[in-house]
């Protein structure tokens, strides 16, 4: 049976950047070898379950898993604008340093900090001063050509 939108899917996968470093994966395994399970202490590393046409991962993945059965196992290259996009100048704001320090409550930002909104997005900040503080919120893989192993354990 191969999958189709509104299947439920559990995969095992590996992903890759060009240069080949692992930046994320589901096998405890893999994320042992590559540092990832000692930066993530408390992860479980699993199988991804998902429901296919819910948008639950990136497109690109979505779109190579169709018609795969289970048991199959393929490496699928997505480019960024099927991933993460392209970082944009838009993702970048600006700040007010004193109402910025105020909602640190005591504790002093940083560059490379990372810091999150009250709606869970994550941003790094790239630059501060006495007067702004600028977060960049694209996404840490924008702009990154990816690379997948998945192989394919149930299809429901």
């Amino acid at each position: 049976m191969a999958i189709e939108s509104g299947d439920t899917v559990s995969l095992e996968y590996i992903g890759r950047l060009p240069d080949g470093e692992i930046f994320d994966t589901s096998r405890e395994a893999v994320a042992d070898e590559a540092g990832i399970a000692s930066e993530q202490p408390d992860r479980e590393f699993a199988p991804l379950t998902v429901e296919m046409g819910a948008e639950q991962i990136i497109p690109g993945l979505e779109d190579a898993l169709y018609d795969m059965t289970v048991g199959e196992t393929d490496t699928v290259t997505i480019p960024p604008e099927k991933a993460y996009g392209e970082p944009t100048d838009e993702q970048i704001i600006e700040h007010d340093r004193e109402e910025f320090d105020d909602m640190l409550q005591g504790q002093s930002p940083s560059e490379g900090m990372q810091v999150q909104t009250q709606q869970g997005q994550i941003g790094t900040i790239i630059a501060l001063d006495d007067d702004v503080v600028e977060i960049d919120f694209n996404h840490e893989l924008a702009g990154e050509t990816l690379e997948f192993e998945v192989e394919i354990l149930e299809i429901e």
